[in-house]
Parts: structure tokens; C-alpha cells; sequence
């Protein structure tokens, strides 16, 4: 961390000589000038975090030092260094823009509390501008792996409505990154300076939801022994973010309709409603407009929250970035484990480009993570990596090709576990005799396919029914 500049004016080379034994010890890089005019150039040449000046020079005055400084560099703190009898130049000079004035002699303690007071408004305002830089870096909408187009069109529409207080419902597959985008939409915003306050609905127990986002009044249950700010009033001024809202329960639901109506919350055991001001933005994996329809989630509330819907698309619909997103996992990952990896190899990164990625972009992550962990090289090759293992030429099947192959071949395993006995194989199935009889004319199969491999235990039925019914519903 770089030292904070101060710049000392004063004739007395005694004194001068002390301040900048005094403040160097304090960790300041000091620079000392014995007047005015060699002050002015220093000041001209480069920027300092505090100056310190004498009120009478000898050649020259503290007052106009002051002015002219400032005039140079706008908001830089001044110190006054004065004696008892030029008081009320030292308040004038205050008047003028000086931070305080220190008489002399002077205790080393006043010193520090009189330079602490001086810095403490400029360092929180580079601490500001830091943190804004950091999350202008981590989710500034220049930083996020976006080739594709269909994640450009997402951050478009995310350019024109974050600055704006409109609700927002994220909707997109497991691992999508639906709350990355809510981030960006916050740190976008007007309401960037506020908090964000995510809210996993699904991981909070039915009894609780009302009291975690409300908050509740000391006694106003049984173990209640102290009062609870609800995530609602957390979130004032900032952001909330209401993560699976489909996993709401309906008694709740309620309750966040006329949350976001009014923009007031009653915590439990409380008689007058508090105000919040909070944006929301909302996510699900869910298809909310079925949820409506199954009576699960209420319709007023669906449409409350769709006023601007943004959809995120599922990495294998976004194939142009997973060299972008993994390359970045990668570095996060090499900080991570401490190791030292150069990159993927070329099939590896075939495989990570061919691979239909269930699991998203969290999957995408987690893999990386643990190639590299795993990886006993520099690079990572693609055995490392989720997918088949058999060579692939990149090349990506029609759906209806895809799922004519996987059909045809789970069911030449259903016939081998079963030995070619239709009944135990359609019960695995999850079909009817009837059903699987046209499958297996469908794919040109016949039972005797099987009775070469014995029959496999009950138990096999019962773990292979599952994946049976995923497989085939699509059939």
C-alpha cells in the first residue's frame, strides 16, 4: 500500500525538522518546505493527501498557501499550524476551507488526532471509489463472459432496465447464474451504494419465512427473547432478492404481495407496518405460469413480479462463452489450490465445448475446479473433464437423432438386466406391456436380445425405474 503524501510549510527549521521526524514515523511520506513558493511548485508537480502550513511565513502567508493549494487540488485537507496570538486568523482560515488549526506547542497526540480528523473524509472516499472500481470489475456489465449472443441480448435488456426500480423475475434452468445477473442489475443501479440481500425461499422452513422476512418483536412467540430485523428492512435502500420464489409457501405469499404493494412489513407481534424502501428482483427454475394454473403460486402475485421478465439461457444454448467462463474459473481455481496450471488442452477444451452441461454454469465451475485439483500436469487434459471418453468429433446430434440412440440402446440394456423377460422389463420401464412391446418393434429390438445375461435382482428394477420414467416420457 502506497504511503499518503503530506506536505509541511513552515520557516521555523527547527519545527520543520520535527514535523517530518513525527509524521514519517507515523508512516506518511513527508515532504518539507521552508515557504510558501517552494510549497506551490511541490503542490504543482504532484497530488498530496494533507498539507500542513504555518499561518505566518516568513515569505509568504498559510492562508494564501491555503487557497492556492486548494486551487490546484479541490477538497485537499489543510492543517493550520498557529501561534496563541493569531487565533482568530486560524478561524478565519477554517472559515476559508482549513480542516482545524493546532497552536503551538503542540502534544504529538493532538498532532495525530488533528491529521486523522483531517484524512478520515478523503480515505473514505477512495475506499468508496475502490469498492466501486471492484465491483465495476466483478460485475460491470464489460466484465461478464457474454460472446454469445443470446447472453449480449440478455445484458442489453439488463442495460435498459437496471437503473431503473421496476421488478424484475429472472427466470432460467439450475445453475444458469440467475443471481450474478441480479447482482449486475443492483451494482447497476441508482441503489448500488445500498445492500443486497439475497433470500433462498426454498432453504427457509415454512414456520420461519414470515419472521425471516418481516422480522418479529421480542415476545412475540415462544422463543422469541429479542427483536429481529427481517430481511425486507435489511434490504432498505438496496436491493432484495428473492431467489426459487416458486418454493414460497402459499401462506406467505400473501403476505410478499402486500409487501410489494404497499412497500410497508408488519413484523410479527407488531401493530403498525414499517416502511421499506427495497427493489426487488426475483428468480425461479420454475414455470410460474403452470404454478398459477396448479394452484401453487397465486396469480395476482405472478404478475406483480413479472413486470419486466428476463430469461437466462442454459450454457448449452451459449456455447460461444464456455471458453471465456472456464479460462476464468481456471484462474479462480489456480488462486484457489495454489497450484500451478497453464491451461487446457486442446481436446479438453473440444470436450468442454461438446458437453451438454446439465449443471450449467455451476457445473462448468465445479469441474474445473476439480480438474485442476485432480490434474498431476500443467495442463488440463480431457479425462479430467466431464462427458464420454470416447474420441468426439465436435460434431453436436439432432435432438431427435440423440434420442432415438440413447432409446435404442436403453432399451437393449433394459432386456439384458431383465433377460429378455418383458414383463420385469417393462415394470422397469415404467410402461406398460403393451407400450414397450411397440418400442421395441419401433427400434426393430426383439426379448431374445436379452437371454444371453441373466436377470438382474429386484433391487436393479428399482433403481433403474427412475431414470426409465426421465428417458421416456420423451419418447
Amino acid at each position: 500500500m502506497e504511503k499518503e503524501q503530506v506536505l509541511i510549510v513552515d520557516d521555523d527549521q527547527g519545527l520543520l525538522k520535527l514535523l517530518t521526524m513525527r509524521l514519517s514515523a507515523m508512516g506518511f511520506a513527508v515532504t518539507a518546505c521552508p515557504d510558501a513558493n517552494s510549497a506551490l511548485e511541490e503542490a504543482r508537480l504532484r497530488r498530496f493527501d494533507l498539507v500542513i502550513t504555518d499561518l505566518r511565513l516568513a515569505e509568504g502567508d498559510g492562508l494564501a498557501v491555503m487557497e492556492e493549494v486548494r486551487a490546484l487540488h479541490p477538497g485537499l485537507p489543510v492543517l493550520i499550524l498557529t501561534a496563541h496570538g493569531s487565533i482568530p486568523s486560524a478561524v478565519e482560515a477554517m472559515r476559508k476551507g482549513a480542516v482545524g488549526y493546532l497552536t503551538k506547542p503542540f502534544e504529538d497526540q493532538d498532532l495525530a488526532v488533528w491529521i486523522e480528523k483531517a484524512l478520515a473524509q478523503p480515505r473514505m472516499s477512495r475506499e468508496i471509489q475502490r469498492l466501486k472500481q471492484l465491483v465495476s470489475e466483478l460485475y460491470g456489465l464489460d466484465h461478464v463472459a457474454a460472446r454469445s449472443p443470446v447472453m449480449q441480448s440478455l445484458l442489453q435488456q439488463v442495460a435498459r432496465v437496471a437503473d431503473t426500480d421496476a421488478t424484475i423475475c429472472l427466470t432460467g434452468e439450475t445453475g444458469t447464474g440467475k443471481e450474478v445477473i441480479a447482482r449486475i442489475i443492483h451494482c447497476n443501479s441508482q441503489r448500488a451504494q445500498g445492500p443486497f440481500v439475497p433470500v433462498n425461499c426454498g432453504a427457509i422452513p415454512e414456520s420461519l419465512f414470515e419472521s425471516e422476512l418481516f422480522g418479529h418483536l421480542k415476545g412475540a412467540f415462544t422463543g422469541a427473547v429479542s427483536s429481529h430485523r427481517g430481511l425486507f428492512q435489511s434490504a432498505d435502500g438496496g436491493t432484495l432478492f428473492l431467489d426459487e420464489i416458486g418454493e414460497m409457501p402459499p401462506a406467505v405469499q400473501v403476505k410478499i404481495l402486500r409487501a410489494l404493494q404497499t412497500r410497508e412489513v408488519l413484523e410479527v407481534g407488531a401493530t403498525r407496518p414499517v416502511k421499506v424502501d427495497v427493489r426487488i428482483v426475483t428468480a425461479t427454475n420454475k414455470d410460474l405460469a403452470q404454478a398459477v394454473k396448479a394452484g401453487t403460486f397465486r396469480e395476482d402475485l405472478f404478475y406483480r413480479i413479472q413486470v419486466i421478465p428476463l430469461t437466462v439461457p442454459p450454457l448449452r444454448a451459449r456455447r460461444e462463452d464456455i471458453p471465456l467462463l472456464a479460462q476464468l474459473f481456471l484462474r479462480q481455481s489456480i488462486e484457489r489450490a495454489g497450484k500451478i496450471v497453464r491451461g487446457f488442452t486442446p481436446d479438453a477444451l473440444q470436450k468442454l465445448m461438446t458437453y451438454h452441461w446439465p449443471g450449467n454454469v455451476r457445473e462448468l465451475e465445479h469441474a474445473v475446479e476439480k480438474a485442476v485439483i485432480l490434474s498431476p500436469r500443467d495442463m488440463i487434459t480431457a479425462d479430467l473433464l466431464p462427458g464420454g471418453s470416447g474420441a468426439t468429433d465436435g460434431a453436436i446430434k439432432p435432438l431427435t437423432e440423440a434420442r432415438e440412440e440413447f432409446e435404442r440402446k436403453y432399451l437393449k440394456e433394459l432386456l439384458e438386466l431383465s433377460g429378455g423377460n418383458i414383463s420385469r422389463a417393462s415394470l422397469m420401464a415404467g410402461r406398460y406391456r403393451a407400450d414397450f412391446y411397440k418400442l421395441l418393434r419401433k427400434h426393430g429390438l426383439h426379448p431374445s436380445e436379452g437371454k444371453a445375461r441373466p436377470a438382474a435382482p429386484a433391487a436393479g428394477a428399482a433403481l433403474q425405474q427412475p431414470v426409465a420414467d426421465e428417458g421416456m416420457k420423451s419418447a
